[in-house]
């Protein structure tokens, strides 16, 4: 019985063993598609909107001043008809006074001196009229530009008119960029110097 047990003992001990042993390693799997296709944006004016020079007296103390629009064409042109969206970084993050605008930098290393958003208009998609959408999850699900909007924390695509919201593939896009930045109410802003209005956003084509 002795010599029984000490059997089923050490069988135990082995089974655990090799249990212990394939929980200690893990299969890393690298996936992917290289396509032929390559797309690449263009911004008119340089991509710059310039404000100008504004005096502080046009300035609210104690609400935010929406400075006037300014209007970019943005073109995407691509090799073939391509399925993408942009993806936006925002180069001065942590800046901005809401946090799914792009901020306009800093005063005094922690003053926040406003934002700057997006709103794409007249959208053509090769020479057809189509509509700006976004993803909040990398592109599981769509929704119109409209019931959200393009900002920091989601991805930019265009779809077909209609009920079906997706993107579609593309050769040319053609749409407005229509900026619209907002300066902080001026009462928690130190403005007894110049200061730069200092937003900048990368946007990125991602292919899906």
């Amino acid at each position: 019985m002795t010599k029984h047990l000490s059997l089923l003992t050490a069988a135990l001990l082995l089974t655990g063993a090799s249990s212990a042993f394939a929980a200690s390693s893990t299969d890393l799997t690298v996936t992917g598609v290289i396509t032929p296709s390559a797309c690449t944006p263009i911004l008119s004016s340089g991509g710059i909107a310039n404000h100008g020079k504004i005096s502080v007296k046009d300035l609210s103390p104690d609400k935010v001043t929406y400075l006037p629009q300014i209007v970019l064409q943005m073109a995407v042109n691509c090799d073939a008809p391509t399925t993408f969206a942009l993806s936006p970084t925002d180069n001065r993050s942590g800046t901005g006074t809401a946090s799914s605008y792009f901020g306009l930098g800093l005063i005094n290393t922690n003053q926040k001196l406003g934002n700057f958003r997006v709103i794409p208009r007249n959208v053509m998609a090769d020479a057809v009229n189509a509509q700006a959408i976004l993803s909040s999850n990398g592109g599981e699900t769509w929704v119109k530009e409209g019931v959200g909007f393009w900002g920091v924390n989601n991805i930019w695509g265009v779809g077909a008119t209609g009920t079906v919201i997706a993107p579609i593939p593309i050769k040319d896009l053609l749409l407005d960029l229509q900026v619209r930045t907002g300066i902080a109410p001026t009462n928690g802003l130190t403005l007894t110097d110049e200061v730069n209005i200092d937003g900048s956003a990368t946007l990125q084509i991602m292919y899906l």
